[in-house]
């Protein structure tokens, strides 16, 4: 998915036993480094944990100037170099990066992640990798042969083969490689914030996430095995502005497209990245929808956190918990 070894091309298949376990089964193929770093449009922030046990041993963060980090599939994202540098600089202080490799956590603007319907898709990489660049030059706005591809098969709706796809342009992560590199750092994995997220969830039936980091919200739905919507977009506030109307906009698209391609109806709504104005959003939305909304706080899998592992959720670091989790496995 959005994950794959620094500077390289990752294909993965993936086993028929839950889109979160194979989520997570994928990542295990992957180094998984005891440091994450996440560098998010209105902070950054790095932790260590013991191995499996979910411990947080380490754990910094650092807000960022105005501007930084400017989320784009296609644009500059650190307008201002030196000012995250500095940042992370402190960061590493506190926490130190010497001589391990790091997953390193990106904004959801630096990754695409399509659904694409497939007929049939050979299991060998080399193979599939041509065909799945075929398809993507009609649906992303930049030159494929420059961009790093993963992606995972899962069964869609009527039993379709449907290829979850993650593309992003290596000149923009290597922006962000670059930083930790400059500090002495060694990128192991790259990562989109979401999509760290979605171990989180399990598999609750029918499930929409909402989530928002800086300006940028996230709307994902995940019913049993399958990945079903997944949408990006650039909000015209932060959490401190932007309002629940402007929200519902994004997201009832989302809803409607699940319900009418799946002809199902969503069971739960999780919201994550509300801060303080949680409470008014998930009011709004469980009005307007008529599903229940429970906070990512709440998640039996987010009780099942120790100590200050649990932490990270109400702070809006649930990509490091979701990460946690999957380290877990």
């Amino acid at each position: 998915m959005s994950s794959f070894p620094s500077q390289s091309t990752l294909a993965s298949d993936f086993f028929q036993i839950g889109l979160v376990r194979r989520i997570e089964n994928w990542l295990q193929t992957m180094p998984h480094p005891s440091v994450v770093v996440e560098i998010a449009e209105p902070y950054v922030a790095v932790a260590r944990w013991a191995g499996k046990s979910g411990q947080l041993e380490e754990l910094a963060v650092e807000p960022l100037p105005a501007g930084a980090v400017m989320p784009s599939t296609l644009e500059t994202n650190v307008a201002q170099p030196e000012s995250v540098r500095t940042a992370l600089r402190r960061l590493f202080s506190r926490v130190s990066i010497a001589g391990v490799p790091v997953a390193l956590i990106v904004p959801d603007l630096v990754v695409r992640v399509l659904i694409l319907p497939f007929d049939n898709l050979p299991r060998r990489s080399r193979e599939a990798l041509p065909l799945l660049k075929w398809r993507l030059k009609k649906s992303v706005p930049f030159d494929v042969d420059e961009t790093t591809i993963s992606w995972m098969r899962q069964t869609g709706r009527e039993g379709a083969l449907e290829i979850v796809t993650a593309v992003s342009r290596q000149p923009i992560v290597r922006e962000y490689e670059t930083l930790i590199e400059s500090l002495g750092g060694r990128v192991g994995v790259v990562l989109g914030s979401t999509l760290a997220t979605l171990p989180l969830l399990k598999e609750l039936g029918s499930t929409l996430l909402v989530r928002l980091c800086g300006r940028t919200l996230s709307t994902v739905v995940v019913s049993g095995e399958s990945l079903c919507v997944y949408r990006s977009t650039e909000m015209r506030g932060d959490t401190g502005s932007i309002e629940p109307l402007g929200v519902l906009d994004e997201v009832f698209p989302a809803v409607a497209y699940y319900q009418d391609s799946w002809g199902a109806s969503i069971d739960s709504v999780r919201l994550s990245g509300f801060g303080t104005r949680e409470a008014a959003f998930g009011q709004a939305l469980a009005e307007e929808l008529k599903i229940p909304v429970v906070s990512m706080n709440d998640l039996a899998t987010a009780q099942s956190l120790t100590g200050p592992a649990r932490d990270l959720i109400p702070q809006g670091l649930d990509a490091l918990a979701g990460w946690m989790m999957n380290a877990r496995v």
